[in-house]
């Protein structure tokens, strides 16, 4: 099993370029990196992480990934249960949906906003 603790961060401006965070794990740190990407609307920023990663991912087919996250409007964007009508939004999702079929293994997204233990262990990992 691959466990991957991922991070987009928005700029504090618009117009400037948005940064990807990333740390796979299997059983140890097997990757770590860090990418910046072209400026995005903060709506879409986690959604593009994701995207990111999922192309990252490819190597690893047919493994069990958990992504872990710190986005609870990722977590409902990506369960279909969003309200929202941003067409950006709602673009991304679907290519985000579509990589996930794409790989061939079981990938389960995991929030971990509401549990303090886990979110300090999140940062920590995504940490420099």
């Amino acid at each position: 099993m691959i466990t991957v603790y991922l991070a987009g961060i928005s700029a504090g401006y618009e117009g400037e370029d948005i940064e990807i965070r990333y740390r796979i794990f299997k059983d140890q740190l097997i990757k770590k990196d860090t990418i910046w990407d072209s400026y995005k609307k903060p709506a879409v920023v986690g959604l593009a992480a994701l995207v990111k990663l999922l192309k990252v991912m490819e190597e690893f087919k047919e493994e069990e990934i958990t992504i872990v996250v710190n986005d609870p409007a990722l977590m409902e964007i990506m369960a279909g249960t969003s309200t929202s009508k941003n067409k950006d939004v709602l673009k991304m999702a679907a290519i985000a949906r579509t990589k996930i079929n794409e790989l061939e293994s079981h990938i389960t997204i995991k929030d971990v906003s509401s549990d303090k233990i886990e979110l300090k262990k999140w940062n920590e990992i995504l940490k420099f």
